[in-house]
């Protein structure tokens, strides 16, 4: 497999807790969430070979949250951490949820089921036939919608699902992402001009945080703080 797989922890360490218990505030569900993602093998480091993004850009780390599916126990504790950040932000202002294709649309079905709420995706592209939509779902217009996805670099792969959604009628001004770089500026600069509101449960600050001394050799922890400190100025010495 490529890259190096951080997988530190076991269900059993401080990280992780019974699903009933809350955390007591935003920042312990961010070390806590970081600390999940990095027991199930989520988080990848490749300085040597790095990952090209949605984005286009490069990086020598890698969050793969679709790993999340297929385990239940941190998907049921990712879950409720998701659940009382969004009810701390007022759930009650949302009609339905979308996600879009493909990663967004797991996450998006398990969140409308927490919540009561309808579901909705979103194509990447329309069909070319049948009903030849972008969206599928039943909805309304004018309805307030919350856009699910697993992960975010930049927020320019989030501009076509927001923009599809506000073709059909409906109101979108909120997503929800398991995972947010938090690197390309805050809010980011294609989700800015939207006016979005991005709620996210761990960035890379978090993940760093969350990994003791060990886990990283002391050059990868450099090279990988190099890259959050600047990503441009990094990508640059590596096209």
């Amino acid at each position: 497999m490529r890259g190096t797989t951080i997988n530190k922890f076991s269900l059993f360490s401080p990280f992780f807790s019974p699903p009933f218990l809350f955390m007591d505030s935003s920042q312990s569900i961010a070390r806590e969430a970081a600390g999940l993602l990095t027991d199930i093998g989520a988080v990848r480091l490749a300085p040597a070979d790095p990952f090209t993004l949605t984005s286009g850009k490069k990086s020598p780390v890698y969050v793969d949250c679709r790993r999340i599916i297929s385990f239940v126990a941190v998907r049921r504790r990712l879950l409720d951490f998701a659940v009382e950040q969004l009810v701390r932000s007022g759930e009650s202002k949302w009609d339905a949820v979308a996600g879009g294709e493909t990663a967004g649309i797991p996450f998006a079905a398990f969140l409308a089921e927490r919540l009561d709420l309808p579901m909705l995706y979103i194509r990447k592209q329309a069909k070319g036939f049948g009903r030849n939509r972008l969206l599928e779902g039943e909805w309304q217009a004018n309805q307030r919608v919350l856009l699910v996805e697993d992960m975010m670099t930049d927020g320019g792969s989030k501009v076509h699902f927001i923009e599809a959604l506000r073709a059909e009628g409906l109101m979108c001004e909120d997503l929800f992402v398991f995972f947010r770089y938090g690197i390309f500026g805050i809010p980011e600069p294609a989700l800015r001009e939207l006016g979005v509101t991005v709620t996210a449960l761990a960035t890379w600050d978090d993940v760093l945080t969350a990994l003791p001394d060990a886990a990283l050799s002391p050059a990868d922890r450099q090279e990988v703080r190099a890259f959050l400190a600047d990503p441009a100025a990094w990508q640059e010495r590596h096209p």
